[in-house]
């Protein structure tokens, strides 16, 4: 768009899609709140008892982060594409994920590694839902790429910039230039560091239970609310241009980080 300076892209835009697009970025800005804070420091306290595990227990978590995306998304599709998902409703993924970190939580360290593909699962189903509700098809290969996007976006249990300002639409070419092992692997690393903070939390056994319900359903509001805004943002762009939006998007976040300098 030569001559065309970024004021006037953005402006294209409706006064009413601006807002919406300044409140994606207020939920993105604060899709980290209290109870993931609560999270990392508890991670944070327990994570000398990891440490204490066998070198090799603590290298196969991100071959173990690697095996249970690619299930989630084989059995996403697989369901999909029987039909037979039933809605669970606003909160049901939150819940099913409450009880799988209990039973995973129960024994410490050595039932919450058994629970992560399924919470992993459940993550990945909240997050195909959130890009239904915006009217993409979750049975779409691209869509399903998209959601493994969503586990790469940003760690909840940090309060750092992790990048989810610029990441939400800057992600086309590698959806569309590497096999789905090759995404996976790329998105592994990031959601391993945020697993190791998991079970962290988790390592006490019976306390664990009680921790691992609450991780899970801080983890699984994170990534929906993240995934919920991911294809908002999506649902936009094919509306208006990928460049309007991103610049808009940015321009949102930057006023927010702004005003909280002051």
């Amino acid at each position: 768009m030569p001559g065309t300076s970024k004021t006037n892209v953005i402006s294209s835009l409706s006064a009413s899609h601006e807002e919406e697009i300044a409140v994606l970025a207020k939920r993105a800005d604060s899709a980290s709140g209290m109870l993931m804070k609560l999270v990392a420091f508890v991670g944070s306290n327990a994570e000398n008892i990891l440490e204490s595990l066998p070198d090799v227990a603590k290298d196969s978590l991100e071959d173990a982060t690697v095996w249970a995306l690619d299930l989630a998304y084989r059995g996403a599709s697989m369901t999909s594409e029987s039909r037979m998902a039933p809605d669970v409703g606003k909160h049901g993924h939150k819940l099913a994920s409450v009880f799988t970190g209990a039973v995973g939580g129960f024994a410490g360290v050595s039932s919450a590694i058994v629970e992560l593909p399924v919470t992993v699962s459940i993550m990945f189903a909240a997050i195909q839902k959130a890009a239904r509700a915006e009217g993409f098809d979750p049975k779409d290969e691209e869509v399903r790429r998209e959601c493994l996007l969503v586990f790469g976006s940003g760690n909840p249990a940090t309060t750092q910039d992790d990048g989810i300002n610029t990441s939400f639409l800057a992600s086309r070419v590698l959806i569309n230039g590497v096999t789905v092992h090759g995404l996976i692997a790329s998105v592994a690393p990031r959601l391993a560091a945020v697993l190791t903070q998991k079970l962290a939390a988790q390592t006490i056994p019976v306390l664990g239970s009680v921790t691992g319900a609450g991780v899970n359903y801080a983890f699984t509001d994170y990534y929906q609310e993240l995934a919920e805004i991911r294809f908002a943002l999506r649902r936009l762009a094919h509306e208006h241009g990928e460049e309007v939006v991103r610049l808009s998007f940015n321009s949102a976040m930057a006023e927010r980080k702004r005003l909280k300098s002051r």
